[in-house]
């Protein structure tokens, strides 16, 4: 079968690999649909994302959905033939945490990601024709979802995880900076969470267009506007240092910014006198623990992710795909590999 490798830092390559075959408890899925994320372009432009270093070759992708062909031994709860996502979190060792961190499984210290390179081995993804996974990581869709939209809702999973780090979002206005595929999510999950008004911000029109057609009630193109004054709520999501001095001042007194857009790792300069002076609460917003079922759920209720699938390429031309994804020229927000 065919599969997107990343083997170093601008070199991806689709190899053919052996066809995976199931152990017990796992289930083989014949892979339909990948997103392609800001980690995965990590790893191809860079070779790194975040703390975790490319060591050895590793297939891409955490964002994929397909169609369980075969069943492992052990297996009673799915059939050959359902639709599938994946929750590409697993955690190593015994699951045990702290009582203050019950529940946020995210946190976990030592968890296998799909298309991670955290642990050596890597932990290959799911950018394959096939992929061999734990029955547990397994979510089956339910009528009405796509294969194509269910390989959204690890996004829309993080999009949502960071809402819910807000609390009750009935009735209030809330500030998305950046409208790339987390931000314009956010947006998404932001409306289906109740929120009264939602306002998206970003530097390219086409990433607002997109925030619009997922629900903001309005938007600031912040190359050439500043950001609204005095928003009680902020979700910052486009992860540059550079924006933070402008979130935070945009940013009422006594509230709150959630930052879901990832934060470089290294030392940065950034202006973050208003976090002080105005009493803000900055809370950090990691992944997800058990949203991908709202996700799904949420789909399946009716919330819109369409807008977002910009681009579709076949496997065959996954470095291309990257390329489109990495250039906010183009146009794009979510890249989607056709897998099968």
């Amino acid at each position: 079968m065919r599969a997107v490798v990343v083997h170093g830092a601008g070199d991806v390559r689709v190899d053919e690999v052996p066809d995976p075959t199931p152990a017990p408890g796992e289930v083989v899925v014949a892979m339909e649909w990948g997103g392609i994320c800001g980690s995965d372009l990590a790893y191809w432009r860079h070779g790194r994302s975040g703390t975790a270093e490319l060591r050895s070759p590793m297939v891409l992708g955490h964002e994929a959905a397909g169609r369980v062909v075969e069943l492992g031994d052990s297996v009673a709860d799915l059939q050959v033939g359902d639709p599938v996502t994946f929750q590409p979190a697993l955690l190593v060792g015994d699951g045990t945490m702290p009582d203050r961190l019950a529940g946020r499984t995210n946190l976990y210290p030592h968890v296998r990601y799909f298309g991670s390179a955290a642990f050596s081995p890597h932990t290959d993804g799911a950018f394959s024709g096939r992929r061999a996974v734990a029955a547990h990581q397994v979510r089956r869709l339910p009528d009405g979802v796509s294969t194509q939209r269910g390989a959204l809702a690890e996004p829309l999973a993080v999009a949502m995880h960071a809402v819910g780090r807000a609390g009750d979002l009935t009735g209030r206005t809330v500030l998305v900076n950046g409208a790339g595929p987390i931000g314009a999510l956010v947006v998404a999950a932001a409306k289906f969470a109740g929120a009264g008004t939602v306002i998206a911000a970003d530097v390219a029109a086409t990433s607002l267009e997109i925030a619009e057609a997922m629900g903001a009630d309005s938007t600031v193109d912040v190359s050439s506007q500043p950001l609204p004054d005095d928003v009680e709520l902020v979700v910052e999501a486009s992860g540059a240092p550079a924006a933070l001095g402008a979130v935070l001042r945009a940013t009422a007194k006594g509230g709150t910014v959630i930052q879901v857009g990832n934060l470089p790792g290294t030392a940065v300069s950034a202006v973050l006198g208003d976090l002080v002076t105005r009493e803000l609460t900055w809370i950090g917003s990691y992944r997800f623990a058990g949203e991908i079922d709202d996700a799904i759920a949420a789909i399946a209720a009716g919330l819109v992710v369409d807008p977002l699938m910009t681009h579709v390429f076949d496997i065959g031309e996954a470095e291309e795909a990257l390329r489109v994804a990495a250039d906010r020229s183009t146009g794009s927000s979510k890249v989607m590999l056709r897998l099968g």
